[in-house]
């Protein structure tokens, strides 16, 4: 796989050392910042703040996953209540379908450096990039996630398919000319040095839908 920078590593680092506690949520105005991992815990006080009609943004900062099951409802409440998100730091994994989810859809500003890794089965072929999560095809990969395994000792339960640095990573680094985005395929095999994931070529956020104007 080519490596890219030191910078991607480092940051990957320095997130291996964050605790995977459970969300946060605090409600600042009319933004909603969500932290920590979607594990459930807090779907309901989250559901009860999107009803209450003050939320124009969710802002997801550095959320390093969850549950597909607490996924599927941060992304459904976010959907109904067609606020926008946004996120600062790192989204991975549970957090990305969540953030997929808002109306409008942006990294956050400042001189962070953000991470969004959104996990996939297998390596997205070019044709997919283009559509894969725009609208409707985002949810389908969401349900791919959710879906309830063949297998009958385990038919009917939530099939936990996020695979700790295994998908589609898209970066974006501030610079003294602005902020420089990039996207990667990561492997998993990686571990926490994602500098060793590939690049990809014609994976602009923009052009894709990941990120929104």
């Amino acid at each position: 796989m080519k490596s890219w920078s030191m910078v991607l590593g480092g940051v990957a680092l320095a997130g291996a050392s964050w605790s995977a506690q459970a969300a946060e949520i605090e409600l600042e105005g009319n933004r909603l910042l969500v932290s920590g991992m979607l594990d459930g815990s807090a779907v309901q006080r989250f559901v009860e703040q999107l009803g209450s009609g003050r939320v124009r943004t969710v802002v997801f900062e550095d959320s390093l996953g969850g549950t597909a099951e607490a996924a599927g409802e941060y992304a459904r409440a976010i959907r109904a209540s067609g606020v926008n998100t946004e996120m600062k730091g790192q989204c991975h994994a549970a957090c990305a379908y969540a953030f997929l989810a808002g109306k409008e859809h942006r990294f956050g500003r400042g001189f962070q450096v953000n991470g969004l890794l959104i996990p996939v089965a297998a390596r997205p072929r070019p044709e997919e990039l283009a559509s894969r999560w725009r609208g409707e095809e985002a949810q389908k990969t969401l349900a791919e996630f959710t879906a309830a395994p063949a297998e009958p000792e385990t038919a009917g339960a939530p099939r936990e398919r996020w695979q700790p640095g295994h998908g589609v990573l898209f970066t974006s680094t501030p610079t003294l000319f602005g902020r420089v985005y990039n996207s990667f395929y990561c492997d998993g095999t990686q571990g926490h040095d994602t500098s060793r994931c590939e690049l990809l070529s014609d994976a602009d956020p923009y052009k894709l839908g990941v990120l929104t104007p």
